[in-house]
């Protein structure tokens, strides 16, 4: 956020605040004096600033719930001033108020039995695991009640209270108790109406299956599905990228693919598929997929969670990563607690071997990238009046490795250089997490968007410079309800996780499809929206970093994975040394570099840059490109999927074997139960002997 931006939403916080505390402190005057309009003009300007800061500054209300100044405490010290208020109007007999003030109170214990048989729903409705793309009716799964009464206590006494504050405030200046009879009884009615409502969801009719009955469904149906490859992640709301670049993979395998996810939310978070996706965030139930039939994860990140699915021994467990780079970070010693990791193609595997992390040669494989397909080959320099650069620098990182981000020391400068040229077009896409650990890279970040956006402001001030129109975004904004429709499917606004189940516990074949082909045309639709002279700020999930490369004709970036997917179209890219290192060192040391133009912190690199892409015979590392494609990503034949496919196989195969070792093993040792039930028997025998002995005895 620009820094006149922040200044100004501060701004705003804290006249709300001040606000506030003003109307609260005249609302305590026009009570005590008493002063009717002072009284009924403050208490409504804070039930309306109360609700206005609600609905557009929730952040501010978070600040005031960490103070214990929530919105409970400030509608209570808002009602209390109402009954200190009428108690001190004239005209107003203090014994009449009485009913007034007991049915107020009625009204704050519904709303806490509602907020009491609103969390027994919410528990009711928590199921021990989350399900998408399959066929989960039999558990009785069933809409969400209303948001307002299930979820939002803060929200719902706020609203349940308007008719309640308006009536006294029209008490307070008419002098007539109906309209404060009037006004509390509908509170009242609201909350106990809102607390019968939802205690509906607690019969029979509405009420979904127990814990112990949906963990039996899933062992049901993971005996009938019969799943034999499974992608496992964990991560945070950020990191889905992770794997959503591997979903049309997984779904290429041969076999029965299955997505198992630890969070919740992470449920929403990846994309449309049409293979089976299972959410388990407890790891006891996790244990579940030790007696199914699948026989190999992929893991796409590291993660704390992962220690706990590596525990089972009869699936076997490899490890693909999210994307591979020259960094430190792609040689993580936890590695080596995989079966397999497999890697792009020789220069990971070298990397691997230089690292001296514990990983076994042996263990690595070479699959290629298969999700690089979408990415275009080199056609040639710019056709058109512009060069489009993009530069997608990567964040600074949780270590201190030298030169993770080029944004702090570099990023300004670059900007500046390729700005001045009147002839390039800047796509600017940073890495999402930019700015999170070091807060210098979030500044540097803010000023290279107030660079860019002053540099449109100057080019569309030249009268020659025109707009795609109306139509196309029009076209743009139609594509994109369609994609949104297709890839996060319509939930209303009350929808829990059990409901999103339900709409989403039908497998659609088709649906992938559709949604590659509405990425497609949303694609196509967003560029022809957009001004070929103007700079682009791209932050947002779409456009992906996919269609970025395909529309640049030069990559400036850092050492990180993006260099490595870019080099798929062996078109020219650069790369900045913010490390320290010498060229010649910062090229030995790290391999993705070694066909790039190497940038200095200071850019001065950059007018050379650009002239050696506008003119192929200055391209001097077009060659060396190609090489590195081979060296970093494997060869093009066979297909990347066709060796991932066969890695997969092989795997499966090494499972097998394992399993039939194992129950060879165990041949003829009883297993625990089957001790148990012997143990039961015998005792139960030893019983009926006794009673015989017993019963001779007594004949004798």
């Amino acid at each position: 956020m620009p820094f006149a931006g922040l200044v100004s939403r501060r701004v705003g916080q804290l006249s709300a605040l001040l606000a506030m505390l003003v109307f609260f402190s005249a609302q305590l005057a026009g009570a005590l004096l008493p002063y009717a309009p002072l009284f009924i003009t403050a208490s409504a300007a804070g039930l309306a600033l109360d609700l206005y800061l609600h609905h557009k500054q929730p952040g501010l209300l978070a600040l005031l719930s960490r103070v214990r100044f929530d919105v409970p405490t400030r509608q209570l010290l808002r009602d209390m001033l109402l009954v200190i208020g009428l108690v001190q109007m004239p005209g107003i007999d203090p014994l009449e108020e009485t009913p007034l003030v007991l049915a107020l109170l009625g009204a704050y214990a519904a709303h806490f039995a509602c907020q009491a048989i609103a969390v027994l729903v919410r528990r009711n409705r928590t199921l021990p695991i989350l399900t998408r793309n399959i066929d989960a009716s039999v558990l009785r799964l069933s809409a969400a009640p209303p948001r307002i009464l299930a979820r939002q206590p803060s929200r719902r006494l706020l609203h349940f209270m308007i008719p309640a504050t308006t009536g006294l405030l029209a008490t307070a200046g008419t002098t007539d108790m109906v309209w404060g009879a009037i006004g509390v009884s509908l509170s009242l009615l609201l909350f106990f109406g809102g607390a019968l409502h939802v205690a509906t969801w607690l019969l029979p009719g509405k009420r979904i299956a127990s814990e112990r009955q949906v963990l039996a469904w899933l062992d049901s149906w993971l005996a009938e599905y019969k799943p034999t490859v499974a992608m496992y992640f964990s991560g945070g709301t950020t990191s889905a990228y992770q794997a959503n670049m591997w979903l049309s993979t997984l779904a290429e395998l041969d076999g029965k693919p299955l997505i198992v996810l630890r969070e919740r939310f992470m449920m929403q978070k990846i994309d449309a598929t049409d293979v089976p996706i299972v959410c388990i965030p407890k790891v006891a139930n996790l244990m579940a997929l030790e007696h199914s039939s699948l026989k190999m994860m992929l893991h796409p990140a590291n993660s704390g969670k992962t220690s706990q699915v590596l525990r089972i021994p009869s699936i076997k467990h490899t490890f693909i990563n999210h994307g591979e780079s020259d960094k430190l970070s792609s040689c993580n010693p936890y590695a080596k607690a995989y079966d397999q990791v497999w890697v792009a193609g020789p220069a990971a595997r070298e990397r691997y071997q230089l690292a001296d992390i514990g990983v076994d040669d042996r263990d690595v494989v070479e699959v290629g990238r298969p999700q690089l397909a979408p990415i275009k080959p080199y056609a040639g320099p710019p056709s058109g009046p512009y060069t489009t650069v993009l530069y997608a620098p990567t964040w600074e990182g949780w270590t201190d490795d030298p030169g993770n981000t080029s944004v702090i020391l570099a990023g300004e400068n670059i900007v500046r250089e390729l700005l001045a040229d009147p002839e390039v077009r800047l796509l600017y896409k940073p890495h999402p997490m930019t700015g999170s650990v070091d807060p210098r890279a979030g500044r540097a970040n803010a000023r290279i968007r107030a660079m860019i956006t002053e540099a449109n402001a100057e080019r569309a001030a030249d009268p020659g410079r025109t707009r795609p129109g109306a139509a196309a975004e029009a076209e743009l904004a139609h594509r994109t309800r369609i994609l949104d429709e297709l890839a996060t499917s319509a939930f209303r606004r009350s929808a829990d996780d059990v409901e999103r189940m339900m709409l989403q516990s039908t497998p659609d074949s088709e649906r992938a499809a559709a949604v590659a082909a509405a990425q497609t045309a949303w694609e196509e639709a967003y560029w022809a929206s957009l001004p070929e002279w103007e700079h682009q700020i791209i932050t947002h999930v779409r456009p992906g970093i996919y269609p970025c490369f395909n529309a640049a004709d030069l990559l400036i970036s850092d050492v990180s994975s993006v260099v490595s997917d870019y080099l798929k179209s062996e078109k020219p890219y650069a790369v900045v040394n913010t490390s320290g290192l010498s060229e010649e060192d910062f090229r030995a040391g790290f391999p993705t570099v070694r066909a790039a133009t190497i940038l200095t912190p200071k850019a001065d690199g950059v007018p050379a840059l650009l002239e050696s892409v506008r003119d192929p015979g200055k391209d001097a590392l077009a060659t060396a490109r190609g090489e590195l494609r081979v060296h970093l990503l494997g060869p093009s034949d066979p297909p990347s999927i066709v060796r991932f496919n066969e890695a997969a196989r092989d795997l499966c195969a090494q499972a097998d074997e394992r399993r039939t070792r194992m129950a060879h093993r165990v041949t003829g040792i009883p297993s625990q139960r089957e001790q148990d039930e012997a143990a039961a028997e015998a005792a139960a025998g030893a019983e009926d002997s006794g009673a015989e002995d017993a019963e001779d005895s007594v004949t004798a």
